[in-house]
């Protein structure tokens, strides 16, 4: 059975996505591994929002999200970020589809706190068969992180929890958060390795701040026995033999591995 790896891309690198990003996706595929991107969008979320005067506010790290919001959101993630990433890929001769999780169920949810937050949703679902169906085709999945509620209306997600949450429903090998950083860095240097107490140790030190909070503690949250290990890594280093190299998130002490490197990538 063919491994699946989950490639989450921050919204901050969409646009420069280098052709050695794409030529690292054609690099899993012939080494039999099956890719599914998952892509944020907040800055050009933030830049149109500001552009056609939609209010918003951010609550705990995350985007209020209005009616009106929601439209932005929608329009930015499927009709331009999602479309740039797939044209890019079919340049590259890549096999790639785009969608939003609300295409098919992909991603149902429930709203996170209606009051607080708005069209802001929790998944409690991923449409594994239909992600399956696109694998077995060779198509690359290129997901927008948008959910649809039982009441059918449009959600808002974050980008990382809806790469945890599709990974842990694939049962991915992998899951690889991709970002223009080399991974959480020290002091100068990168981390080759993390487990959960050293994360937190971290980010209570304030070394692991910003964005990078929300991607690391996503990459905890979808740790479990079949996925032990969570890369957080360059977009567009190459990938060596040995793999992406970045910090790796690990589950325990156990688990600490001195190589940083997906083998076999």
């Amino acid at each position: 059975m063919s491994e699946i790896a989950v490639i989450k891309c921050g919204g901050s690198i969409i646009d420069n996505l280098s052709a050695r990003f794409f030529e690292n996706i054609q690099q899993l595929q012939q080494n039999g591994i099956k890719p599914i991107v998952v892509h944020g969008g907040g800055p050009a979320i933030k830049n149109m929002l500001e552009k056609l005067d939609v209010p918003f506010a951010f609550i705990d790290g995350l985007r209020t999200t209005s009616a009106a919001a929601m439209d932005v959101v929608e329009m930015v993630l499927s009709g331009h970020v999602n479309n740039a990433i797939t044209r890019k890929m079919s340049a590259a001769g890549i096999r790639g589809a785009g969608f939003s999780g609300s295409d098919a169920n992909l991603l149902t949810c429930v709203p996170k706190d209606f009051q607080t937050y708005g069209y802001v949703g929790d998944i409690v679902d991923v449409n594994a068969a239909f992600l399956e169906s696109l694998l077995e085709q060779h198509i690359v999945p290129v997901v927008a992180p948008i959910a649809v509620g039982k009441d059918g209306d449009r959600y808002n997600v974050n980008a990382d929890t809806a790469a945890g949450n599709i990974a842990k429903a694939m049962n991915a090998d992998k899951l690889i958060f991709v970002t223009d950083v080399p991974g959480i860095m020290q002091d100068g240097g990168l981390v080759p390795s993390a487990t959960e107490v050293q994360i937190e140790e971290l980010i209570d030190k304030g070394i692991i701040h910003g964005g990078m909070v929300p991607k690391v503690k996503a990459a905890l949250a979808c740790l479990n026995d079949d996925l032990q290990d969570v890369m957080i890594a360059d977009a567009n280093q190459a990938i060596s033999a040995a793999g992406f190299t970045g910090t790796m998130i690990n589950q325990s002490e156990e688990a600490v591995s001195h190589d940083s490197n997906f083998s076999n990538l």
